[in-house]
């Protein structure tokens, strides 16, 4: 497929948030862009104000007629997320359409870039966005497709002037062994999708490929104490090659040191709380050191960062505190309650849990439990299945019935919102990555109200 033919595209699950930035990006470029997705949600609803056209029907008869036949100029991307009976998909593929996975399109628009790409189970998209935005600070105009909406730009996608171009590259269904980065980062490799993977030694075999496909003079930034080499180590420790150290909280805010073989940097401020944020700064900025950032760059960078949407967002920051994070896997869980009670040790947390998949919950079902058990008061949802059937014996109700039965509760949406209202917690944090974000404007309504 050469892109430069392309005049239309056409996305099977236009909604998801990586699916959603290849749709910007060809409908900025001057492409007609349509596409389809199960439910109306926030960003389709932007992708709508932007001019593109979206239907909600998983029907044939819906397609527009401008993609109905098979030629050179049409390009249909899909998302693996999408049930294999959609009749939308089925269309394209009885009709003799080759379709795209977005991992390979994304493959197709990074050969000839200068291409730096962020790989891991948790902490990719904040690490890419940082990224993004010391590089911006740094006076290199580079393009991006993030796994989130960037605070600073509104956006998961920026198109930039420079050859430069930043990758969150997903480890689901191995989308990124279709990149061959200049620079790489590794978060992390904790087990994780094994549901496609179906045991951790494939996923770490993927990963290890993945670090394998960074250009002969590229490099590699990869967590201390993954299963990687030739490549350069990052953490909060003494032993990497790139460490920050010295981290404290002073007025609510982070500072650490950075310190690797060439460079020393003193108190840098970090607009992210979190020693796991800490950690993914540290990846953040020796990839801009790698591209010739200056310390006062950097500096500005760290500090003028927002953060992501859904990534540690606070919706209510007054007497009371409530705080929203995509946090849907245990270690990511365990990662955002420390940070939370870093910054409010002395304050009751309830935290609502939306569980994202049947088959994560029965994978890591005793690491859900133990990392529950350790809020105050929690509220369970019932499980978002997204791709998934029901698997029997895997429910919110079981994870409840091994957890302290005077601090959880199983309760619906609305449900919810009643507890909060009467409750009024002092300290309130949504995670998950499923639905649940629907949840934060009525939160925040009730809060405020209240």
């Amino acid at each position: 497929m050469d892109l430069n033919n392309i005049k239309r595209v056409y996305l099977i699950g236009i909604g998801g948030i990586g699916m959603s930035g290849l749709a910007r990006y060809f409908h900025q470029k001057g492409y007609l862009v349509c596409g389809y997705d199960k439910t109306p949600t926030g960003l389709t609803q932007s992708l709508m104000k932007e001019g593109i056209c979206i239907s909600y029907e998983d029907e044939a008869d819906l397609i527009p007629i401008s993609f109905q036949k098979k030629d050179n100029e049409t390009l249909i991307v899909y998302t693996p997320a999408i049930p294999l009976d959609s009749k939308i998909q089925k269309y394209f593929k009885i009709n003799g359409f080759e379709l795209y996975k977005r991992s390979q399109v994304l493959g197709m628009i990074s050969k000839g870039l200068f291409t730096i790409a962020v790989a891991g189970t948790h902490g990719k998209t904040t690490t890419s966005s940082l990224i993004t935005h010391l590089l911006k600070c740094g006076d290199i105009d580079c393009s991006a497709f993030l796994g989130g909406i960037a605070t600073n730009y509104n956006s998961n996608l920026l198109i930039g002037k420079s050859d430069v171009l930043v990758v969150e590259a997903d480890e689901f269904d191995r989308s990124f062994l279709t990149l061959h980065p200049d620079l790489a980062v590794i978060t992390s490799m904790d087990a994780d999708h094994l549901d496609i993977y179906g045991a951790e030694e494939q996923l770490h075999e993927s990963f290890l490929q993945f670090a394998k496909q960074v250009k002969d003079k590229g490099g590699l930034i990869y967590r201390e104490g993954l299963n990687l080499e030739n490549g350069t180590t990052y953490a909060l420790s003494s032993s990497a090659k790139a460490k920050g150290l010295n981290v404290r909280i002073e007025d609510g805010i982070f500072f650490f040191d950075f310190e690797n073989e060439n460079t020393s940097i003193k108190d840098l401020e970090l607009g992210l709380p979190g020693k796991h944020n800490v950690e993914n700064a540290v990846a953040a900025v020796e990839i801009a050191l790698k591209m010739k950032l200056n310390v006062d760059q950097i500096r500005l960078g760290l500090s003028s960062f927002k953060g992501v949407k859904r990534r540690f967002e606070y919706h209510v920051k007054a007497e009371r505190i409530y705080i929203d994070d995509y946090a849907h896997h245990p270690a990511e869980l365990k990662a955002c309650f420390e940070a939370v009670r870093s910054l409010y040790p002395n304050k009751k947390l309830t935290v609502i849990f939306q569980p994202h998949l049947f088959s994560r919950t029965r994978d890591f079902e005793q690491d859900f439990v133990k990392v529950l058990n350790t809020v105050d008061e929690l509220i369970l949802l019932d499980i978002y299945p997204a791709r998934e059937k029901p698997i029997i014996g895997v429910s919110s109700q079981v994870l409840a019935n091994q957890m302290d039965s005077d601090k959880v509760r199983v309760c619906g949406k609305e449900e919810t919102l009643e507890i909060i209202r009467n409750e009024n917690p002092p300290l309130l944090l949504t995670v998950g990555a499923g639905d649940i974000d629907t949840l934060v404007l009525p939160i925040k309504n009730v809060m405020n109200h209240v």
